[in-house]
């Protein structure tokens, strides 16, 4: 199989191999399937991820999930939702966010927890004799050639596969094989979060939530979760010191000293109304987290030379949560790649690989605008200082794309111009 000539000879004779067992790998694991093309999943961790927290899933990830058949089991497993609020510390409306709207894009946004998620596309792909094979650690790539990929495990194994996919987070072990010496860079923001019973924040009677509320020292975000949103994750962003050791010993560290996570959220809490007062007036301790912020540069291919090494998410464009917007991206990135490797003999691999990352980093440069402008919103004494411009955001490019139909169009154009 010639990565000049197709990407794949039929569309039952790819080997897929993908690294990583969380969101992304996962999802593109069905995401071929539905292709007709079979994959194995290899996960270092002995058992399926089981890390707390939810995440916010807008109209452009949900129409992905409902075309792989996962929106219509999970959208009742969370909590449904069209609107983020900012207000000041007055209760003032200052700003509506969309974030979904079944009128306008065809979905409300679903808020569920990561664990959820995970647990149902672990049942689907067992339903679909999907392999995934627990306990095995990549480590290198051993050979690459115009056929296949051979990789190591820890445990000394190998194995080849037509194509390797590393889906395997910000600090990807397969991205190393393509730049050696790329390291994340943190930017000096981590939001700190808890989560805490709804009814604790006495919310007024008609009070619309989830919501951001702003002062000049900075945002307060208020987020239901669960389905009936009898739960509520509460969190700001804070600037850490240029001095901050931002490497894992580090965070584990800062992670640890529960009292000083705290107090953090609970300062200036004065400044706020009586909602987050009532929010910091008790934190459970066991429901604090620390998300830190961390970037990769933008690179010039997400593919080895000979195209056998590919990797998605995190692992190559990291999107700091400010707008929710990472995981929803990744859904992108493999229900798209997945598309393309489903086109067989029609289109050649370097060109398909190439319209995949052009089309992807286009959006997500677009994201990272409509991040930095939630971070100016949220942190308002760093827009000043920045002199940056908080202007006016609109999400219709966001949720609206047709991935499907771009790729038959793209298909049919490369076609056209065969001919």
């Amino acid at each position: 199989m010639n990565p000049e000539v197709s990407v794949h000879s039929s569309a039952t004779s790819i080997g897929s191999a993908i690294i990583g067992a969380g969101l992304s790998g996962l999802s593109l694991a069905l995401a071929l399937h539905q292709q007709n093309i079979p994959s194995t999943i290899y996960e270092s961790r002995p058992a399926p991820l089981n890390i707390g927290g939810a995440v916010m899933l807008s109209p452009n990830a949900l129409k992905i999930l409902d075309a792989l058949g996962v929106y219509e089991r999970v959208r009742a497993k969370g909590y449904n939702f069209s609107t983020l609020e900012y207000k000041n510390g007055s209760g003032e409306l200052l700003e509506v966010y969309e974030f979904g709207s079944k009128e306008k894009y065809g979905y409300e946004a679903l808020r569920i927890y990561r664990t959820v998620l995970i647990d149902e596309l672990l049942a689907m792909l067992q339903e679909k004799n999907i392999a995934i094979v627990f306990g095995k650690k990549f480590t290198r790539v051993v050979a690459e050639t115009e056929e296949d990929v051979t990789w190591e495990f820890q445990d000394g194994s190998t194995q080849t596969a037509d194509i390797l996919v590393g889906a395997d987070g910000i600090h990807s072990s397969v991205r190393r094989y393509l730049y050696p010496d790329l390291v994340p860079s943190f930017t000096g923001m981590a939001g700190v979060t808890a989560a805490i019973p709804t009814a604790q924040l006495q919310l007024p009677p008609g009070f619309h939530i989830p919501v951001t509320i702003l002062t000049p020292a900075g945002g307060f975000v208020i987020a239901p979760q669960e389905p009936d949103g009898s739960e509520v994750l509460i969190g700001k962003q804070k600037r850490m010191g240029s001095d901050f050791p931002s490497d894992r010993a580090g965070w584990d560290r800062y992670m640890g000293d529960k009292d000083t996570l705290v107090a953090f959220l609970q300062e200036g809490a004065s400044d706020f109304p009586a909602i987050v007062q009532n929010a910091v007036s008790r934190i459970p301790r066991a429901t604090i987290n620390v998300w830190p912020f961390y970037v990769v540069p933008e690179m010039e291919t997400w593919a080895s030379d000979k195209r056998r090494v590919v990797i998605v998410g995190d692992g190559a464009h990291a999107i700091p949560p400010s707008a929710g917007q990472g995981i929803n991206q990744a859904f992108e990135d493999v229900y798209m790649f997945a598309l393309l490797l489903g086109q067989g003999e029609k289109v050649e691999m370097r060109e398909a690989l190439g319209f995949w990352q052009g089309y992807r980093q286009e959006r997500i440069k677009k994201v990272m605008w409509v991040n930095r402008q939630i971070d100016l919103r949220r942190m308002p004494k760093e827009a000043e200082m920045s002199g940056e411009v908080i202007e006016e955001v609109e999400l219709g490019w966001l949720f609206l794309p047709d991935f499907k139909d771009d790729v038959e169009s793209w298909v049919k154009g490369r076609l056209e111009k065969g001919n």
